[in-house]
């Protein structure tokens, strides 16, 4: 581990950056994207498939026309971008912010997914029989369906976070690759390939993205199983 020290300052700029990015892009992503998944698992209403295309559709899509098309919509000049600006004083283009925005736009799909399956697993007689007992309709989400879908909102947060920490496409197209503002993991490691003599740096920060990433997915996998033996014990 002795590389780690080696780290230059920028690299670790990028290092907690993107740690800092995808943690936001992964809990502003998570109310939605249980209401969301709960509408395409649940719901029953003209212009569902549509929906379900919206919400996918960043998956289809080439990560550089996704980053163009937030540029579009959210920079200075961009409808939402300018109002959020001036009556909010909230800028993305070209900020950590952006890069949070292409980041939690890009991951939202999977976090979508995996709280939909989840959802759809549920046994409705359970919730059923919470309602014939006189409880409301979110307080048997509340108390019932929600445990019940823990391990799929984890395995969605946990998706959405490693999609985050490894987005390249959207973020550098929407936000730029400005050292210690936006440059996340992949842009830094990009950087150093494009200069001689950054073959190092690449490889210190690529495992170091390896590290923090099979570091979510074994959390990711603990959590859901001690989740899961909660609700069988229950």
């Amino acid at each position: 581990m002795n590389w780690l020290t080696d780290l230059t300052p920028d690299e670790w700029n990028a290092v907690r950056l993107s740690i800092k990015v995808a943690t936001v892009a992964m809990l502003a992503s998570l109310p939605p994207g249980i209401l969301i998944a709960l509408l395409l698992a649940r719901g029953r209403f003209w212009g569902k498939t549509l929906l379900n295309g919206v919400v996918h559709l960043p998956l289809v899509l080439p990560p550089v026309v996704t980053g163009y098309l937030l540029l579009l919509a959210f920079g200075k000049r961009g409808p939402a971008g300018a109002f959020l600006a001036e009556h909010f004083g909230i800028v993305f283009s070209f900020r950590w912010t952006g890069a949070a925005l292409a980041c939690a736009v890009m991951g939202f799909p999977l976090m979508v997914r995996a709280i939909r399956l989840s959802i759809e697993a549920v046994d409705r007689r359970l919730e059923a029989a919470a309602g014939t007992l006189g409880a409301s309709v979110g307080w048997v989400f509340a108390t019932v369906t929600l445990p019940l879908i823990l391990p799929g909102i984890i395995a969605g947060m946990i998706l959405s976070f490693a999609k985050a920490m490894g987005e390249f496409g959207a973020t550098i197209t929407f936000v730029s690759n400005i050292p210690g503002e936006t440059q996340t993991l992949p842009s830094a490691i990009y950087t150093f390939t494009q200069v001689p003599g950054g073959d190092e740096g690449a490889l210190r920060l690529t495992l170091i993205s390896i590290i923090i990433s099979m570091a979510a997915l074994v959390v990711s996998e603990v959590l859901a199983r001690r989740v899961g033996r909660r609700l069988e014990l229950t």
